[in-house]
């Protein structure tokens, strides 16, 4: 996978009436971790990043999951707006990489806007500032930036890219007045490691007041299957999830440099 793969162009495209479509692998509702109050959750198809430990193998192919309309996903968000009120929710929308189809979110994003409720995007932070992708920055109330490795070697042999485009990304975020909650997942032999704790938390202190959060995920094997269903070898076979203790120290780690670390 190389860093010019079209894999990077955005897919959003439109029926013959004009309306907006995406391909959206599943729906999660009644969601509490992937922003604030309850969420509504909308998973996209399509990744340009194909991280070794992926849990949703299946979204990366662009031709999956079940064509929408901007339209029909209102309906459906619109009807859990008590409980937005109630919590102060709103809509998250995840992947694969949500920002291929950005057009179609930002427009979702307006129109959630409009009815009243916050916007959260989960994201690798691989953007290319096109028209579009400025678009859903400016109607994303917060950014959820998963951060895969702080070493540059490390984040390709997990991702297949650099890293220093994400930097520059939460860079971006912070200078244009943006919130974000920075992720990362601790993977054995990859981000386990004091040092990446470390200059992970240097690089929040260097983002200053655009971090409301950080969470360090632990790695887990529960997408495993997936990968033997599509025939891919699972380069993490070996590797099983890091303990408590293990999670507890490198959060301990973070905390040197942003307390409200989970």
């Amino acid at each position: 996978m190389t860093e010019n793969s079209n894999q990077n162009a955005e897919q959003t495209s439109e029926t013959p009436a004009g309306q907006l479509t995406a391909r959206i692998h599943s729906i999660e509702t009644g969601g509490t971790v992937d922003g604030p109050g309850i969420r509504y959750l909308v998973f996209f198809q399509g990744c340009n990043f194909k991280c070794i430990y992926c849990h949703n193998r299946d979204t990366w192919d662009m031709k999956g999951g079940t064509l929408y309309t901007v339209e029909t996903l209102m309906k459906e968000i619109i009807t859990y707006a008590p409980f937005f009120r109630a919590t102060g929710g709103g809509v998250t929308c995840s992947g694969g990489e949500a920002s291929l189809q950005a057009k179609f979110i930002a427009e979702l994003f307006r129109q959630v806007h409009a009815a009243g409720f916050n916007t959260c995007l989960d994201t690798n932070g691989y953007f290319h500032y096109s028209a579009d992708q400025l678009a859903l920055i400016g109607e994303t109330d917060t950014f959820l930036l998963d951060i895969k490795a702080m070493d540059p070697a490390k984040h390709r042999e997990i991702t297949g890219f650099g890293n220093e485009r994400v930097f520059e990304f939460a860079r971006y975020l912070r200078d244009h007045g943006k919130k974000m909650w920075i992720r990362q997942v601790i993977i054995p032999s990859y981000t386990d490691d004091d040092e990446n704790a470390h200059a992970l938390g240097k690089f929040i202190v260097s983002l200053g007041d655009a971090v409301e959060r950080v969470e360090l995920l632990a790695y887990h094997e529960l997408g495993k299957h997936k990968w033997k269903f599509f025939n891919d070898p699972y380069k993490l076979e070996n590797i099983r999830p890091p303990k408590k203790e293990l999670m507890d120290h490198l959060k301990g780690i973070i905390r040197e440099y942003f307390k409200n670390t989970y």
